[in-house]
């Protein structure tokens, strides 16, 4: 961008140029060279800024270059010093900028790792840079989710049901920043907790309540079935016995922890801070579902890479239609809000956003206070307008039909009772129809999305149109991978008929923990297309190896992400992240190495796992490995009853 257009975007009104060419020399400002280098405290290098904007106490720093490296963010560095010296109660905003391209560097206060914005990736106006000061949050990942454990003991402590507490926290959380936002607050510190507490020791009990529920019916406005939503929050959250019981110091002493202890840590205008209020709901969700073993709520980590698989982006439209409390629906819409930015000015990103939620992002839930969960989670993430319907996704035919989804993401149920299931699914499931648990462990699901994607593409064809393939990345047990009975063979066989089986990834045994305890794996179809070509070969499917996530079990925090230490030594650069990447290079590649992947041709009748067709990594196995292997086929044979304790005697 040249010079012109770049003081055009911020503002001509706001330049301070004291020299020739628009610059603006920091000598001139001192009133001489050595005064500057006086107050510096040492010699200088460089005094003209290539362009200076000011308004009021704010101030915009722009170097230009035509293609700028590493080593000129030391010469921006300086113009700040100087910036500083001369002009100490300024907020400073500091911009390398390219001339031959959009290119940008963006700091807040200072130049530095930790104050560098990598969000900002496009020049903006003189009025967004300053609404960068206007609420001082920082993102804290791990204090957040240490902070989620004690908020769940101190609810415990105040009676409020393992059940209704991620509901409740959500609830009350919605308050709480629409609270700040009329309050006008600038930043979160012990200033604004006075405020919040004087505000809550002016009502009483009743008028805190009434206050929640006013917060919700405001934010729900214009949202699909409003009076619904509105009615299972108040009946599932606010008339609950137990919160109604709650004295006005409990709620002062839950509304401090909540914002203090949580809502100051998470940066919601972020992307960070949009993954770590996720995080913290799927938290809070998992140590109130101890109690319930068959729950498995999916982890951050796997929406996100089940996301990325699907290759998620703010054109594509994402449907869950099992979506539980939404995690799936806000990660995608976490990442299609941050794709709204890319290459875009703050104007033109609000109005691509706005698109994103009213009509990106669609979600089916049967269970109710699971469906609360999902309006809750998505009320926070800012969506109170998102598209979930209440109801079984097999009641819902014309509803994903008008979605016309690109891509579906699910963790169906895998106990659903089979009376929920339509009787054009069970013709073959003999006196399994009548039993406890879908035999199928959740294929059904699929065979359901599958055909009504089938039924779609029919409908488009007899208009003229080219058929759809829609992407559908699903969370299954390991048994509809490697069972071979004829239920979920003949689901797997239905399946392969009109899709292809892209990729299936062994995931980590634990991946649910604390919750439930099931094996899952990841698999990857693209509905509308057969699974064998037209010239009758099969297409090839990709099997990931994925059991190490990076992530460790830790005591009151579930599994927790693990860091190593960057280049300086600190503990920045994310396990996973580096798992992540490597898991999605293999794939995109369709890469064969050793203990790690494998790419083969498989039909109904095969298993569909890695391990089934992977060559093991000789070279990694330790002592450690053989004699665990030796003790596993112990225990196998002692259960067995082919080997007996030996008691003594002749």
């Amino acid at each position: 961008m040249q010079r012109h257009d770049m003081v055009e975007r911020i503002g001509s009104s706001y330049l301070t140029s004291n020299i020739e060419a628009g610059e603006y020399s920091y000598v001139v400002e001192a009133g001489s060279k050595a005064k500057l280098e006086q107050c510096l405290g040492r010699e200088l290098k460089h005094f003209k800024l290539d362009i200076r904007f000011e308004d009021e106490d704010f101030v915009v720093l722009v170097e230009t270059k035509q293609n700028f490296v590493e080593a000129d963010i030391e010469q921006l560095k300086e113009y700040l010093e100087e910036e500083r010296v001369l002009h100490s109660d300024k907020k400073i905003i500091c911009i390398l900028a390219n001339t031959k391209n959009d290119k940008i560097k963006v700091w807040k206060s200072f130049i530095d790792d930790s104050h560098f914005l990598k969000d900002e990736t496009v020049l903006e106006t003189m009025e967004y840079y300053k609404s960068l000061f206007s609420l001082n949050k920082q993102n804290d990942r791990e204090r957040v989710l240490k902070n989620t454990y004690a908020l769940n003991e101190l609810l415990h402590k105040k009676d409020i049901d393992e059940d209704l507490r991620s509901q409740f926290v959500g609830t009350v959380l919605l308050h709480i920043k629409d609270l700040i936002k009329k309050l006008g607050a600038t930043r979160i510190d012990e200033e604004l907790k006075k405020q919040v507490n004087n505000s809550f020791e002016l009502k009483s009990e009743k008028e805190i309540i009434a206050g929640i529920e006013n917060t919700l019916t405001e934010l729900l406005d214009g949202s699909d079935n409003k009076n619904k939503k509105i009615q299972l929050l108040q009946k599932n959250v606010l008339d609950d016995q137990k919160v109604r019981a709650l004295k006005k110091k409990d709620w002062v002493e839950i509304i401090d922890s909540i914002l203090m202890d949580i809502y100051k840590y998470i940066d919601t205008d972020s992307d960070e801070g949009q993954d770590i209020l996720n995080l913290f709901f799927i938290a809070f969700n998992k140590y109130t579902g101890k109690k319930d073993k068959n729950q498995a709520f999916t982890p951050d980590h796997i929406t996100e890479f089940m996301c990325r698989l699907t290759e998620v982006d703010c054109t594509k439209i994402v449907l869950d239609g099992t979506c539980g409390s939404a995690s799936f629906l806000v990660q995608a819409m976490v990442k299609e809000l941050a794709d709204c930015r890319n290459g875009r000015t703050k104007a033109q990103t609000k109005t691509l956003q706005q698109k994103v939620k009213e009509n990106n992002i669609y979600g089916i839930e049967v269970e109710e206070k699971a469906f609360g969960l999902s309006v809750t989670n998505m009320l926070i993430h800012g969506d109170g307008n998102s598209n979930i319907k209440l109801g079984s996704c097999f009641e819902h035919k014309e509803f994903i039909k008008q979605a016309d989804p690109n891509i579906i993401l699910m963790n169906p149920p895998y106990n659903a009772k089979p009376k929920n299931i339509p009787n054009s699914y069970k013709t073959e499931w003999g006196s399994a129809k009548d039993g406890k648990e879908d035999p199928t462990k959740g294929l059904v699901f699929v065979h359901y999305f599958s055909d009504v994607i089938k039924e779609l593409n029919a409908e488009r064809v007899r208009k003229g149109e080219q058929p759809k393939l829609v992407k559908l990345a699903v969370l299954l047990p390991l048994a509809c991978a490697i069972g071979t009975g004829s239920l979920i063979t003949k689901e797997k066989e239905v399946l392969l008929e009109d899709n292809t089986l892209e990729a299936v990834f062994s995931l980590p045994g634990e991946m649910f923990y604390p919750g439930s305890s099931v094996c899952a794996c990841c698999m990857l179809f693209t509905l509308g297309q057969p699974h064998v070509k037209p010239d009758g070969t099969t297409r090839s499917t990709f099997f990931g190896y994925c059991k190490d996530d990076g992530f460790v079990k830790k005591k009151n925090l579930g599994r927790v992400e693990q860091f190593v230490k960057d280049d300086k030594g600190n503990f920045t650069i994310s396990k996973w992240k580096e798992i992540e990447t490597e898991w999605l290079d293999l794939f995109e590649r369709k890469a064969v190495v050793d203990g790690k992947s494998a790419v083969e041709r498989v039909n109904a009748d095969d298993e569909w796992l890695c391990e089934a067709y992977m060559k093991t990594d000789y070279t990694k196995l330790t002592t450690d490995d053989f004699q665990r292997t030796l003790n596993n086929y112990l225990s196998y044979l002692i259960k067995k009853g082919n080997v007996y304790e030996n008691n003594g005697g002749a």
